[in-house]
């Protein structure tokens, strides 16, 4: 093989490592590599023909060179066999091989082996090691060639060597990141499917329960003023059907995503329900007006803590509070009933959906920096306290 045809297949060489670039949708494997062992083909033809001056010796050189590059080229896609012991002993004796294959038969096509050698260090090694090792294979290749052929397949040996060890390195690690990006991705999705899924579980819990006990609530009041005051019955069924209206309209916003609480219609609805329970309440508000998330996320509270009271507490009297100071936003629900075990409702939001109930409110707190607290008041009965940084940014969706 002469010196014009060394060059052609060296050119052929980079053209088909760099237009086998790996695309999104079929990630680089090793079989990429094989058709790269044609470059031999000149070599073969000498065996077959008995040009070479040990036809024998050239026939197994050809097979242990082959059978040593397949078994480097398939390891380079696993980075644990990549980085065993025994890949970097074949790409050792796929050296010794070459440079013998390269002295003894004359050079010619036995150079381009050369190429192909520098082609397997590059799937296998990275870094200083790849420089390093690319560096010696250019160099003792152009020597080589230069000895065998002369000046001009000293070139040619030498910049395919290391045209051919930086693109293979090159596109194993593109295809390695395309890979990674693939599988974040993914993990992405499956994160976001994941949030989703918490957050549609978290809004039904809360909506629906505190709904239905202001149903439950509205529905004994009717029941005990039927027989004494029609009027008045008719009034709390009538608030029945503006519940159930307003959970309806509320479960949609929550299906799409796009619910949006308010503090201060949580606090008029507490108002309502605490009543209709037979709860006198008493709101406090000192400080400067709240940022619509930090205002949506403490509605969730309310509405939490006025389901519990509702349902556990027996209170006559409830009291919440909201103050701001310059950095933090601080609401406290108090009642003066038994109030529920903290421990039960903390057990039983473990054992049912995720984000339900007062795990489901210190989850959405401390994603933002906040705190909740829950637990027998000073003097008597129950006591949730929730804490906000002022320049938090809560997600409500």
């Amino acid at each position: 093989m002469g010196p014009m045809e060394c060059k052609k297949l060296t050119g052929r060489l980079g053209g088909m490592l760099r237009g086998r670039a790996p695309g999104p949708g079929s990630p680089r494997t090793a079989f990429a590599y094989l058709p790269f062992l044609l470059l031999g083909m000149g070599a073969f033809s000498n065996v077959v023909r008995s040009e070479t001056p040990n036809p024998i010796v050239g026939g197994v050189g050809l097979f242990v060179f082959n059978s040593l590059y397949i078994f480097v080229v398939f390891r380079s896609f696993d980075p644990k066999r990549r980085s065993h012991p025994a890949t970097f002993g074949a790409l050792a004796a796929m050296a010794v091989v070459t440079f013998a294959l390269a002295l003894t038969m004359q050079g010619g096509g036995w150079l381009m082996f050369i190429p192909l050698l520098a082609l397997a260090c590059g799937t296998v090694l990275r870094g200083k090691w790849l420089a390093g090792t690319l560096a010696l294979l250019a160099g003792g290749g152009a020597t080589v060639a230069g000895l065998r052929g002369g000046p001009l397949d000293a070139v040619t040996i030498g910049y395919g060597s290391l045209v051919s060890g930086l693109v293979a390195a090159a596109l194993l690690t593109l295809s390695e990141t395309i890979i990674e990006l693939r599988d974040t991705r993914q993990e992405l999705a499956r994160s976001a499917v994941e949030r989703e899924r918490l957050r549609f579980s978290r809004d039904l819990h809360d909506l629906l329960g505190h709904t239905l006990s202001v149903i439950v609530v509205k529905s004994e009041a009717a029941r005990r003023l039927g027989p004494r005051d029609l009027d008045a019955a008719m009034s709390q069924v009538g608030d029945i059907e503006t519940v159930g209206r307003n959970a309806l309209a509320e479960i949609r916003e929550a299906v799409t995503g796009y619910r949006e609480g308010s503090l201060g219609s949580e606090l008029d609805r507490a108002r309502d329900t605490l009543g209709a329970a037979g709860i006198a309440t008493v709101v406090r508000q000192s400080g400067p007006p709240l940022p619509p998330g930090i205002a949506a996320l403490l509605g969730w509270v309310v509405r939490e803590s006025v389901t519990n009271a509702v349902r556990h507490s027996g209170a006559e009297r409830c009291e919440i509070e909201v103050s701001r100071t310059d950095d933090r936003v601080r609401l406290v629900f108090t009642d003066d009933g038994r109030g529920p075990d903290p421990a039960t409702l903390w057990e039983e939001a473990a054992t049912g959906h995720p984000g339900s109930g007062l795990r489901g409110l210190a989850e959405r707190l401390a994603a933002v920096g906040g705190t909740l607290e829950s637990g027998a008041a000073p003097e008597l009965g129950f006591r949730v306290t929730a804490e906000v940084p002022v320049d938090s940014s809560p997600d409500q969706r």
